[in-house]
């Protein structure tokens, strides 16, 4: 079966939203597997800032569901 790229796109947007993300996330890792690694690092060390910000007290964490509201109120105007 020889589907076009218009066919395909169209068949992954009919797609839940959670399976089109996971989608999302396998095409752009294929896209350079050279970068992988160094992307996946750089996403490393800033989750380690991050964590060590909030340890630091530099920065407040929020939980979550809080943080969902917030952004569902935004999104709902």
């Amino acid at each position: 079966m020889n589907l076009t790229v218009e066919q395909i796109a169209e068949e992954a947007l009919s797609l839940p939203s959670e399976a089109r993300a996971l989608l999302a996330d396998r095409l752009a890792e294929s896209l350079d597997p050279l970068e992988d690694g160094h992307t996946r690092k750089l996403w490393a060390d800033e989750a380690l800032r991050r964590r060590d910000d909030v340890r630091n007290g530099s920065v407040q964490a929020i939980p979550g569901d809080e943080a969902l509201s917030r952004i569902r109120r935004l999104f709902s105007r």
